[in-house]
């Protein structure tokens, strides 16, 4: 018998805690908890297509830029891993699962298949979260710029200049790219940009605070999170109806920053006493 929500989200609270997290199994738990339907035969099934399409491509291969050709032509040529301007107003682009069925995501799912197909053929291979589009580095993270490869899965894994990674960060942010900003993307930090980007959609969509509310809830499972998550999660369950839940979290997230805030723990409190007034 497949576990319930519960079950899918302490497992993705031990694995997010774990030594070494892992970005695929943290994808495909969040997946999880978004469709409980999918069970443990949806993540297998997903391990063994990532493992199909590792077996696909070539024996042999060596160097940054032969590895990064090679899964152009696999993911985004022959199997048509991409994306598109549609793709961000799907929730289905921000889960794994759905990613790998319908071959369609945000940057960074399909950064993510890129990725875990990649090192699973043994290719030296890493995250780049770049401010607003998530690409795929080759070769040594630490090794000189002009020895690494960038790769836009987005776009079917178009390889990336200089300058093409310039201009994205100054579409994104309107400052020049920083050295810094080619790092390795750490995965819990990458688990993190893929929640916050389920929750701006949810933001965006009232009658959908449903989603809001398992994104917060698997947030606040990560080792460090900002308070100010507990009252996001308040504010969607006085949202969502349920008064006296979300009046009861308002007035612990009160106590944690009157300390510091004794005015905005008053307001807070008056909040939900708002809240517990809606039920007379």
């Amino acid at each position: 018998m497949d576990p319930d929500v519960t079950d899918w989200r302490r497992e993705f609270a031990e694995e997010a805690r774990s030594e070494r997290p892992d970005v695929v199994t943290l994808c495909l738990l969040l997946g999880a908890v978004a469709d409980p339907a999918l069970g443990r035969r949806g993540i297998d099934a997903a391990h063994i297509e990532l493992d199909r399409l590792a077996g696909l491509l070539p024996y042999g291969l060596a160097g940054q830029r032969p590895w990064a050709v090679a899964l152009a032509e696999l993911l985004g040529d022959s199997c048509g891993f991409r994306g598109g301007p549609s793709d961000y107003q799907r929730l289905e682009s921000s889960l794994l699962p759905e990613v790998l069925r319908r071959r369609r995501g945000l940057p960074i799912l399909l950064s993510v298949v890129w990725i875990e197909v990649a090192r699973r053929a043994g290719a030296p291979v890493y995250g780049v979260a770049l401010p607003g589009h998530f690409v795929v580095g080759f070769g040594a993270a630490d090794g000189p710029p002009e020895e690494r490869v960038l790769a836009d899965p987005f776009d079917g894994g178009r390889l990336l200049t200089g300058a093409d990674a310039e201009l994205l960060v100054v579409g994104a942010t309107g400052a020049p790219l920083e050295e810094s900003m080619l790092a390795p993307a750490a995965p819990l930090d990458t688990v993190v940009r893929i929640l916050n980007n389920i929750r701006a959609w949810a933001a965006a969509r009232p009658e959908r605070s449903d989603v809001a509310l398992w994104a917060v809830d698997l947030c606040l499972l990560l080792p460090a999170h900002p308070a100010r998550l507990r009252l996001e999660r308040a504010e969607l369950l006085v949202q969502r109806g349920e008064f006296l839940a979300g009046a009861a979290e308002l007035d612990d997230y009160a106590s944690v920053v009157e300390p510091v805030d004794p005015t905005g723990a008053a307001t807070i409190r008056r909040r939900a006493g708002a809240a517990r007034a809606r039920l007379n």
